[in-house]
């Protein structure tokens, strides 16, 4: 449970962040475009999405996962500062920052409140998100913000935890789909945890509605045009259905991907450190990347527990997808967690 001492700390924290919240409002989502994925996908045909030829990328982006931003645990903000630090000083252009679930501990509005002021003191470019189990963790806490789990829901709702994620990305539902740099980028979000649904545990389950909305979205890719959705549970064994701690209707996502060549799904949770371990997955028609955590990477092989701030960074180009691994302490790349995967030609497979 929170003990008192850390409740009177978090409460100072949160007159701290009332108090300069008007000074650092920032808009940390993108525009939505007025033009449907249609036009967008036609205006991004490879032939036009090309001036510079293969050696420059078309669009090149951050992923950032699980980074458990906390009012009570200030090391989780110090990491999240050092990725800040390095993209906001990147040696080359990023287009855009996903946060890929796990934004926060408890998906508290003083913990969204701390990651607008974050974001807030840095240049970045647009910021999005999906949300990750913790976002919806507030439930679990008592008024006095114990951890209680005998008295959960705690008068709270999933609903609620929907609603302030929404708010903070200022988007009507917690999935969302945007283009940039002609590269289309599809989020994905749980759309239930416990108090709606007990039986997902801390399993992503995606509603009728979401799916049908992804499979619609995905039909302007009738070529080999990539397409990157985001994830936050990882996937279970090809041919299943996911339980707690994965993706719980797996087998409609994969049906849904399965037609589309240059597909990229990216996912996080499991904390899982670059180093050492593989994080590329080809066991789908789709390339499957797991990324590691900004707030709680597992430690390396005899390494220190806790000390590695890890992420992704992706390139796209006209005729391949570069993904490497980022170690943000000291702003290098990670051995063996760089991939580069070639598209696929139009008639070819």
């Amino acid at each position: 449970m929170i003990s008192r001492r850390l409740f009177v700390k978090q409460m100072l924290a949160f007159f701290a962040l009332a108090a300069g919240s008007a000074a650092s409002a920032v808009r940390v989502f993108g525009p939505g475009s007025e033009k449907n994925s249609a036009e967008l996908a036609e205006a991004a045909s490879p032939a036009a999405a090309d001036p510079a030829g293969p050696a420059v990328p078309i669009a090149s982006f951050f992923l950032l996962s699980d980074i458990h931003l906390s009012a009570v645990d200030p090391s989780m903000a110090d990491k999240l500062h050092l990725a800040l630090q390095d993209i906001s000083k990147f040696e080359s252009k990023v287009d855009t920052v996903i946060l890929g679930g796990d934004l926060t501990d408890f998906g508290r509005t003083i913990e969204y409140d701390q990651l607008r002021k974050i974001l807030g003191s840095y240049k970045l470019p647009p910021v999005y998100g999906n949300m990750g189990n913790h976002d919806y963790y507030d439930i679990w806490l008592t008024s006095a913000g114990a951890f209680s789990t005998e008295t959960m829901p705690n008068g709270k709702t999933d609903a609620m935890a929907r609603e302030r994620f929404q708010q903070f990305f200022g988007q009507p539902k917690p999935y969302r789909d945007v283009w940039i740099g002609g590269t289309h980028l599809i989020l994905l979000s749980q759309d239930a945890y416990v108090q709606e649904r007990p039986e997902v545990g801390e399993g992503a389950w995606y509603s009728d509605e979401q799916l049908a909305w992804f499979e619609e979205v995905m039909k302007v890719h009738n070529y080999s045009q990539p397409a990157f959705v985001f994830i936050h549970q990882p996937l279970p064994d090809p041919g299943t259905d996911g339980g707690t701690h994965r993706l719980i209707r797996a087998k409609r996502f994969r049906e849904i991907l399965a037609p589309y060549p240059n597909v990229f799904v990216f996912s996080g949770h499991s904390h899982r450190n670059f180093i050492g371990e593989n994080h590329y997955n080809q066991q789908n028609t789709f390339h499957w990347f797991n990324n590691a955590s900004v707030g709680k990477t597992r430690a390396k092989p005899g390494g220190a527990a806790g000390t590695q701030v890890q992420g992704m960074h992706v390139q796209v180009f006209s005729d391949r997808v570069v993904v490497r691994g980022r170690e943000f302490t000291d702003r290098t790349w990670i051995d063996g967690a760089s991939w580069t995967v070639p598209l696929t030609k139009p008639g070819h497979t």
